[in-house]
């Protein structure tokens, strides 16, 4: 069994609906290890040796490659790995594949980053800086500019077939009311997110330890995101 260490975010939700879109089931294919990212857990040694970047999400696959084990972090990483594994989401011609894999770099670069500091600065930051709220606002508003335009012509983000650079850009617009953007302005870019989250296994997916997220507030968001708690037990 597959073994993701997670947590209900949109990074991780990459990870769970990959292997859900694969055929793999939670619970009987794999399995989620939560990690208290609130609580420090990531720091912990037995999680550094399997992510040495104390992030989330990571993969340890017992049956890896050369029919060992491996362990892997980063989830661009981890989604063409379960892509290889599998043979599923990404193209085999090289056209093809450097389509969408120049769209899981966007996501990876610009998606990610950009949308979780606007996140940041606009519902988590203890004081409110107009200068970082507007800077990354507006780029968020760019990038969803740019999905609109390449999605006016296709039916997914990358050579018109449901790939890794879908899944991978999808958990991060599924609370797009934070993002200060108006629908209206990116028609092409709303139809997709309502196709591709009506997907059985994309539902499945976000649904995994979705009972555990809870927002950070007060004292506790300070320590959290500034580096400043003392990581304790739960």
């Amino acid at each position: 069994m597959l073994t993701v260490y997670s947590w209900p975010t949109p990074n991780r939700h990459k990870v769970h609906v990959m292997l859900e879109e694969c055929g793999l089931r939670h619970g009987r294919d794999w399995q989620a290890v939560a990690v208290g990212i609130g609580f420090g857990e990531q720091f912990k040694p037995d999680f550094l040796a399997i992510s040495p970047n104390n992030k989330i999400p990571a993969l340890v696959d017992p049956d890896g490659p050369d029919g060992k084990r491996i362990a892997l972090f980063e989830s661009g990483a981890i989604l063409l790995y379960l892509a290889a594994k599998t043979g599923k989401f990404l193209p085999k011609t090289d056209r093809l594949k450097f389509q969408v894999l120049q769209w899981l770099m966007f996501q990876m670069g610009g998606v990610g980053p950009m949308i979780g500091q606007t996140h940041h600065f606009c519902q988590y930051a203890p004081e409110k800086i107009d200068y970082a709220i507007q800077r990354y606002t507006n780029e968020t508003r760019r990038l969803y500019g740019v999905m609109d335009k390449q999605l006016a012509g296709s039916k997914f983000i990358a050579c018109n077939q449901y790939s890794i650079a879908d899944i991978a850009i999808l958990p991060w617009l599924r609370n797009w009311q934070n993002h200060g953007i108006d629908w209206a302005d990116y028609p092409h870019l709303q139809a997709w997110v309502d196709r591709i989250a009506a997907r059985p296994a994309v539902q499945r997916g976000v649904q995994v330890l979705a009972d555990l997220r809870r927002p950070i507030t007060g004292d506790r968001a300070r320590e959290v995101l500034f580096g400043k708690m003392q990581y304790e037990k739960r």
